[in-house]
């Protein structure tokens, strides 16, 4: 899928996860569902680091630009080394490594490592990261042009800023699903996963399908490209995506949003 229904996918799922919690009879604090909805929203585009064409690569100028082609050579050398007689060959990275489950365990895990042993500026530094990527992917038309990206940082920074305020306040969320001294912010990884995971998901229903199992290997392969039917796959961009998919995630987030909330 492209860039804006991958982030309403991620949007969607997180305030999907809001609605269960208080339908389970712990309901999210307000500020851990929008900054959740966010993250979720923004790591949904960060499986496309691999490939240099993606919205992610543009978003931090050169530095995500130089950032996606290593981590390309690296999907592709670890392709490479794991391919099992079944898999084809291939001359590039994407779609590999990053598209997988344990990519996404292992980034949600690290960035959770990361705003429990780095403090307020670690926490700052992952919401920025994300914020700017859930403006890319949410607001798309808005953010094409020239001089957009300083637009795009600096409403990042500002919003990570005020949003870290908010949810360190008592009860607001900085202590959320993990309680113990120490602990708090560790749930922040777990959007950044669920993301990861909606994206894989969605990819997996175009054309090409998904690894999402590696390094579990299936047959006679180890990157078994997992999805539904071919008949019901389609192209990314397609008017399934456009007409379909992402008017249903708009609808599904907003349901889920209500629900959170005790609207509904």
């Amino acid at each position: 899928m492209m860039g804006p229904a991958h982030s309403l996918s991620g949007a969607a799922a997180w305030l999907g996860v809001g609605a269960a919690t208080t339908a389970a009879g712990e309901p999210m604090p307000w500020p851990v569902l929008l900054v959740g909805a966010l993250i979720c929203a923004g790591a949904a585009l960060a499986p496309d680091l691999d490939h240099k064409a993606a919205t992610i690569s543009r978003s931090f100028g050169p530095v995500s630009k130089r950032l996606c082609e290593i981590v390309d050579k690296l999907s592709y050398a670890v392709y490479k080394a794991t391919r099992k007689p079944g898999d084809p060959r291939r001359s590039g990275g994407h779609r590999t490594l990053t598209h997988t489950w344990l990519w996404a365990v292992l980034i949600g895990g690290g960035a959770s490592v990361l705003a429990i042993t780095g403090g307020r500026w670690a926490v700052l530094a992952i919401l920025f990261v994300h914020m700017v990527l859930a403006i890319e992917g949410l607001l798309w038309r808005a953010t094409r042009g020239a001089g957009s990206d300083v637009l795009v940082w600096l409403l990042a920074a500002t919003s990570s800023w005020i949003l870290a305020d908010i949810l360190d306040q008592p009860g607001h969320g900085a202590a959320w699903l993990f309680t113990s001294p120490g602990q708090e912010y560790l749930w922040l990884g777990l959007p950044i996963v669920l993301g990861a995971l909606v994206h894989d998901i969605g990819d997996a229903l175009t054309v090409s399908g998904c690894p999402i199992l590696w390094p579990i290997p299936v047959g006679r392969k180890r990157w078994y490209p997992l999805g539904p039917p071919k008949a019901m796959r389609f192209r990314a961009g397609s008017w399934v995506e456009l007409k379909v998919l992402m008017p249903a995630f708009m609808v599904l987030g907003g349901v889920g949003c209500a629900a959170a909330l005790n609207v509904i």
